[in-house]
């Protein structure tokens, strides 16, 4: 940027007149910065500022940034002229963007083999980490389209080699490992250390939240919630990935817990409000954003509603007509928050880009209101005190 150039862009980057490539980015930034806050009048104000730009690569970024702007403005067909022009326009290192979005408007409007057309177009230019997702579009596009041999060519393409779900055999080894020590150990040292006993939690060891996952009450307790983990666990890690998997493990988790802490005397044992928050994920993910999924585990999603609905009547039935002591609570709440976070943040592959879980403000904004109802409900005096 020269001398002159970043004063001017810093006082008025509306300003009339050509702009540098250094000034150009410098709005770019301000105008990303704009969206991120919600501000997206601003921000498609300062894009279009940039629309036409002599460097095709600040160009495609304007447009883009301007496409998505007007479509939060609910302005789609703006929105979409945006995209087209992007696609459109010379090369760049992400073009394949606009062919997304483009694909993305063509299936909101119905327009599927336009939209395989668009995701065929992106396909071409993606970098090879961001192809699989496409190509599983694609799939998608063509089964929906009646193509079931083209569609399992690129399901095929989309998954090359086998994924090994790492973190659901971690947990269930250090689930299984600690559940059976504490059966075996001469002592209840370890069991008494981490399993959910409220009065404990209440005084600040807000740890049991979490590691209430690792004990259980006996071995058919540990089986019924491990085999539960080993069906829907790696289809969540599949697609969101090891890391996601893992927080929403640990964030179901402790929404189960704050349920059974606020509502349930005495202490807990058990994962099952960790599992049933992966149920809840995967009935609201799959139901929004609709991930390309082979035979296998569509038949599982097909299913979780019913699951989750057997699962809570048994819970409620035991408990109350065979004086079995089942933590519903715990249930519910891990169900709740699990359900909440599949509606907040989208799978790999989602094939409707407009959903919540595709903007990452969102996304972080939901994670934080999840947090914070579970902060908030350790605060409050639980019923049973």
């Amino acid at each position: 940027m020269s001398d002159q150039d970043a004063p001017r862009a810093a006082a008025d980057p509306f300003s009339a007149g050509p702009l540098g490539a250094d000034e150009a980015r410098h709005v770019l930034r301000l105008a990303t910065e704009q969206a991120e806050q919600g501000e997206y009048e601003t921000a498609s104000a300062l894009y279009s500022r940039l629309v036409g730009h002599r460097e095709a690569l600040v160009h495609v970024a304007a447009l883009l940034g301007l496409a998505d702007a007007r479509y939060r403005l609910d302005d789609e067909e703006g929105a979409l002229q945006s995209w087209i022009v992007a696609a459109q326009a010379p090369e760049t290192p992400i073009t394949w963007q606009a062919w997304v979005a483009l694909a993305g408007a063509r299936v909101r409007q119905g327009d599927l083999p336009a939209a395989a057309r668009a995701y065929r177009e992106a396909e071409r230019r993606a970098p090879p980490q961001e192809r699989p997702a496409i190509t599983s579009r694609l799939g998608w596009l063509n089964k929906e389209m009646g193509n079931t041999l083209t569609a399992q060519r690129y399901f095929g393409r989309a998954r090359p080699g086998v994924f090994t779900p790492v973190a659901t055999w971690g947990i269930l080894a250090v689930t299984i490992a600690v559940t059976a020590w504490t059966f075996l150990a001469p002592t209840n040292d370890l069991l008494d250390v981490l399993l959910l006993d409220k009065r404990q939690v209440r005084d600040g060891e807000v740890w049991r939240l979490l590691t209430v996952t690792l004990v259980h009450a006996n071995w058919l307790h540990l089986g019924f919630n491990m085999f539960a983990l080993y069906i829907v666990g790696p289809l969540v890690e599949a697609l969101y990935g090891r890391t996601l998997f893992i927080g929403f493990y640990l964030l179901a988790a402790a929404g189960g817990s704050v349920a059974s802490y606020l509502f349930i005397p005495g202490v807990s044992v058990g994962a099952s409000g960790a599992v049933f928050g992966l149920f809840g994920l995967l009935l609201l993910s799959t139901w929004i954003y609709k991930p390309a999924l082979g035979r296998q585990a569509q038949a599982l999603t097909m299913q979780i509603g019913f699951l989750i609905v057997l699962n809570l009547a048994i819970g409620f039935g035991l408990g109350t007509g065979l004086g079995v002591s089942i933590d519903n609570a715990a249930h519910v709440g891990g169900l709740l928050s699990g359900a909440w976070l599949g509606l907040a943040i989208a799978p790999r592959g989602a094939i409707r880009p407009a959903g919540p879980g595709n903007s990452a403000v969102l996304r972080a904004a939901a994670v934080i209101a999840l947090l914070t109802v579970i902060l908030v409900a350790l605060s409050l005096t639980p019923l049973w005190a």
